[in-house]
């Protein structure tokens, strides 16, 4: 007999991807040769310094951009050319959407996206991400702000969840909320998540699978098992995290030793004389 939910992780989508390289228009490199699997109702942490690939990867994922042919498949789809029905990217565009700093309320702007429709998931995330209805947008913080953002985001149910650097304005406790909501979405339901964070909190215990990105190539991934990682146990040594916390932190030095100084071309000079010459510490106004 199949567990509690089997049935409907079975029909959850995986991500595959293949030898995919990716070159930005102006000719720089932004992947190089990805291979990745991630099984249908994963949750998957994707790690990596500044500039690693990240959003690009997602992007492709989700069909904002056009990978090559027979590199991306989601559920066995190509996601740029058949426009995939189900697959939610929240990003860098998503956030800075200027609507929502107009005087606006929030019931109008839920309403907007399918509030009406999908009431019972609306006041769910209205519960957990602790939204006050009589909000007015241009009036809040920035993390009461993106609280009422992410609501808007999930409200319409998705199979796929492609998550960019979007919870750095919640408060502790609304981004606890909000990860454990997501959780119980994979375990509840047929969807799979990808979660691009530098924000640790909260997670030991959150993802079934980890993805190691550096200078546009993923250098490792796997499932939390197969990476050693036993989340809740075994020494606290560097920093007080949890065996995660420590795992990534010697993935970033790792990627910072290997990629050396970002001003190494200065051949030595110093911050003083580069700066006198327009180097540093002089920035441009546009």
């Amino acid at each position: 007999m199949a567990e509690p939910g089997g049935k409907k992780r079975e029909l959850a989508p995986s991500i595959d991807v293949k030898n995919l390289s990716y070159a930005f228009p102006d000719g720089s490199s932004g992947l190089k040769e990805v291979f990745l699997e991630l099984p249908p109702g994963s949750r998957t942490l994707l790690i990596g310094a500044n500039g690693a690939g990240k959003t690009t990867l997602l992007r492709l994922l989700s069909g904002k951009r056009m990978a090559p042919a027979g590199s991306v498949n989601i559920a066995g789809v190509d996601p740029f050319k058949f426009g995939l029905e189900g697959v939610t990217y929240l990003g860098l565009e998503w956030v800075l959407n200027p609507i929502v700093r107009t005087d606006i309320d929030v019931p109008t702007l839920l309403a907007s996206v399918g509030g009406d429709v999908y009431h019972e998931r609306r006041d769910e995330l209205i519960r957990i991400l602790d939204i006050d209805l009589a909000w007015r947008m241009h009036a809040v913080s920035d993390g009461e702000r993106r609280r009422v953002q992410l609501a808007m985001g999930l409200l319409r149910p998705w199979t796929i969840l492609l998550l960019d650097e979007i919870t750095v304005d919640l408060d502790l406790l609304s981004r606890s909320n909000f990860l454990g909501f997501l959780k119980r979405e994979t375990e509840t339901r047929p969807c799979t998540i990808v979660y691009a964070t530098h924000i640790l909190d909260n997670l030991a215990t959150w993802p079934s699978h980890l993805v190691h990105m550096s200078l546009g190539k993923v250098k490792k991934w796997g499932s939390m098992s197969e990476l050693n990682v036993e989340p809740e146990s075994g020494p606290r040594i560097i920093s007080g995290n949890s065996q995660l916390g420590e795992l990534v932190l010697r993935w970033l030095q790792e990627d910072l030793d290997e990629r050396g100084p970002r001003n190494a071309n200065s051949q030595g000079k110093t911050y003083e004389s580069l700066e006198g010459k327009g180097g540093y510490g002089h920035e441009k106004s546009h």
